[in-house]
C-alpha cells in the first residue's frame, strides 16, 4: 500500500496537480492515467457536492469551465453529471471523459496503488459533505488511500473530530512563523507548502513533530524565465530530495517533478 505521510513513507512521492493536468484534463481518470505513465504515484484532486448529494471530482462551483455544461454542481444530480463530456474542452482526443465520483477515484486508487490527496471545494454544504465522505470511505475501505486537505484549517480540524481514521493536510500560502504550532492547532498529518514559501529547516521541524510536507511547484515554464534571467529557482530542490525535509512534491507537470525527484535522489 502507497504510503504518503511522514511516518511511514519510503520516498517522496511525486503527486499530480489535478492529475496531469499540463497533458489530460483535470480532475479524470485520463489524468490520473497520465500521472501513472509520467512516473507519478498519486494526485491531488478536487470535490463538490452534486444534487442529490454525492462527491464528484470538480475543482469550480461551476461547470462552464472544464466540461460542456453549465450552472452550479449543486444543481445537478449525479445522472446529469453523469451525461457531461469532461474532456473534450481540453483536446479531442479526450472527448467523451467523464467527471468521475470520489467513490470511483478511490477504486482507480486501490487497483493501481494510486494515493489520492483530495481538497474538499464544497464551500456550503460542510456537515452533508463529512457525512457522504463518511459512507463513502466506509464503503470503499478508502481512507487508508487518501488524505483531505483544505485551505480552511478549522475545517479539517472538526473533519478530524467527526472522522478520525482521515488523514489531513493544511494547505498553506505563506511562510508561517511556527508550522508546527499550525499543524498542532488543526490537528493536522501534513502541511502543504509552496516552492519559495519553503525552507528546510521548517520541514525538518515538521518531520520531528511526524508532520508530513507537500512541496508544491509551479509549471516549467515559470522556472524558466527566471532561469533566462540568471536566477535558478529550481537549484535548492535536489538538496530538499536528498536531505529528506519533503515527503511529497506536487505541480501540472509530472514528467517534470519525476525528473526533479530523479535529481535528488542521485545526489
Amino acid at each position: 500500500m502507497l504510503k504518503l505521510l511522514a511516518q511511514n513513507a519510503a520516498e517522496v512521492h511525486v503527486c499530480g496537480h489535478r492529475g496531469h493536468s499540463i497533458g489530460a484534463p483535470e480532475n479524470t481518470i485520463a489524468a490520473f492515467t497520465a500521472t501513472r505513465e509520467h512516473g507519478g504515484d498519486s494526485a491531488e484532486i478536487d470535490c463538490v457536492l452534486t444534487e442529490d448529494g454525492e462527491i464528484v471530482l470538480m475543482h469550480d462551483q461551476t461547470l462552464d469551465r472544464t466540461t460542456n455544461g453549465t450552472g452550479l454542481v449543486s444543481a445537478k444530480t449525479l445522472a446529469d453529471i453523469r451525461t457531461l463530456d469532461a474532456g473534450g474542452w481540453f483536446d479531442e482526443r479526450f472527448a467523451g471523459e467523464r467527471i468521475p465520483t470520489l467513490a470511483e477515484a478511490i477504486e482507480f486508487a486501490k487497483t493501481y496503488d494510486f494515493g489520492l490527496v483530495v481538497e474538499v471545494k464544497e464551500a456550503r454544504q460542510m456537515d452533508r459533505f463529512v457525512r457522504r465522505l463518511g459512507a463513502v470511505l466506509a464503503e470503499t475501505d478508502g481512507a487508508d488511500q487518501l488524505v483531505m486537505i483544505s485551505f480552511d484549517h478549522a475545517f479539517l480540524r472538526d473533519l478530524k473530530e467527526a472522522l478520525p481514521s482521515v488523514r489531513t493536510e493544511g494547505i498553506t500560502h505563506a511562510r508561517h512563523a511556527d508550522f508546527v504550532g499550525v499543524a498542532k492547532a488543526a490537528r493536522l498529518d501534513s502541511i502543504s507548502i509552496e516552492h519559495q514559501m519553503f525552507a528546510p529547516q521548517d520541514g525538518a521541524a515538521l518531520h520531528k513533530a511526524g508532520v508530513a510536507v507537500r512541496f508544491h511547484l509551479q509549471r516549467p515554464a515559470y522556472y524558466d524565465r527566471y532561469k533566462a534571467l540568471g536566477i535558478d529557482l529550481l537549484a535548492p530542490v535536489s538538496a530538499h530530495i536528498a536531505d529528506g525535509v519533503i515527503d511529497t512534491i506536487s505541480g501540472d507537470d509530472v514528467a517534470f517533478l519525476a525528473e526533479l525527484k530523479a535529481a535528488g535522489v542521485a545526489k
